[in-house]
């Protein structure tokens, strides 16, 4: 082959890349910043675009997708001199592809370092058991201070999280202790309210029965007493109706012949009964003391009939 030849597949193929290199299909969610000689020209959003060989170039591609960053663990000193080692990711968008292209180098390198010397600084202010519980905060404190320092560069940064705290091997056993020892704890403060409510139910129990039976015997005896009352009145009226009986009759003809008959026969039934009891007994010198004793109940009889009101 001759050398026009040479140059003229040379020519050709220079021609073809140029032609290629004129046209350029952008991705959905992405966006290409154009230089034209050397200069920032425009930003191509999502299509086919044609460019000018030779003087427009693709400088730069920013995505504008939502992308999440690995920050890589570091050694942090909390307030109470523990090293912890804190990994975490960082979740961030382009919004400004002309900012973030020439705003700064390299926009994910310097959020990474941003994230992990705010993380430095937080948890250099906590102690060691607030690192676990104050999470949320320790994540908002770097969105806030990332997002701050990326505004310059069209960055937005949506959120932190931390994905690690690991303390030394040391502490992870002393924190483990801790946990078995506040379990055993918890347990044993358990058992003791359990069994202190079951001493105040049985407690409550034996009170709740002594009452029962204080009531009831209560009640029993106000019973008995209701009884005996009753019974009392009742007898109380059976013998006054019997006196007044006794007074009527009395009052009748041949009553008071019959109370004589009734005394003597009394008289008579006592007397004779001392006579078995005793083997000794003095007798009245006259017998005529018996017909005295009788007027004499007679006229206490008499005495007590006038007091009571007449039978009609």
């Amino acid at each position: 082959m001759t050398a026009s030849t040479y140059i003229l597949i040379f020519l050709a193929v220079f021609l073809l890349i140029a032609f290629m290199s004129t046209f350029k299909v952008v991705p959905q969610r992405s966006v290409f910043i154009v230089e034209r000689l050397g200069k920032y020209s425009r930003a191509l959003d999502a299509g086919f675009h044609i460019l000018i060989p030779f003087i427009d170039k693709i400088a730069y591609k920013q995505n504008l997708k939502e992308q999440a960053i690995d920050v890589a663990s570091q050694i942090c000193i909390t307030k109470d001199n523990i090293a912890v080692e804190v990994d975490g990711i960082l979740y961030l968008q382009v919004m400004d592809p002309q900012k973030a292209s020439y705003g700064i180098d390299n926009y994910r390198f310097a959020v990474i370092q941003i994230s992990q010397t705010t993380m430095r600084s937080v948890i250099g202010r906590m102690e060691l058991d607030k690192t676990f519980e104050e999470r949320e905060t320790v994540n908002g404190t770097i969105v806030a201070a990332v997002d701050k320092a990326s505004e310059p560069w069209g960055i937005k940064v949506s959120r932190y999280e931390v994905k690690n705290i690991s303390p030394p091997q040391s502490i992870r056993d002393a924190m483990e202790k801790q946990m078995r020892a506040e379990r055993e704890k918890r347990a044993m403060i358990a058992e003791s309210e359990g069994d202190k409510q079951a001493k105040i139910n049985r407690a409550e129990g034996d009170k709740q029965e002594m009452i029962a039976r204080s009531e009831g015997e209560k009640q029993r005896k106000i019973n008995e007493a209701a009884g005996t009352a009753s019974e009392i009145e009742m007898v109380a009226i059976a013998t006054a109706k019997g006196i007044n009986e006794i007074a009527r009759s009395i009052n009748q003809d041949g009553g008071m012949n019959a109370v004589n008959l009734r005394i003597a026969e009394q008289y008579l039934t006592e007397f004779g009964k001392l006579a078995k009891v005793n083997n000794s007994m003095i007798v009245p010198a006259d017998l005529s003391n018996i017909a005295g004793m009788v007027s004499s109940v007679t006229s206490v009889l008499n005495t007590t009939n006038a007091a009571l009101p007449k039978a009609k």
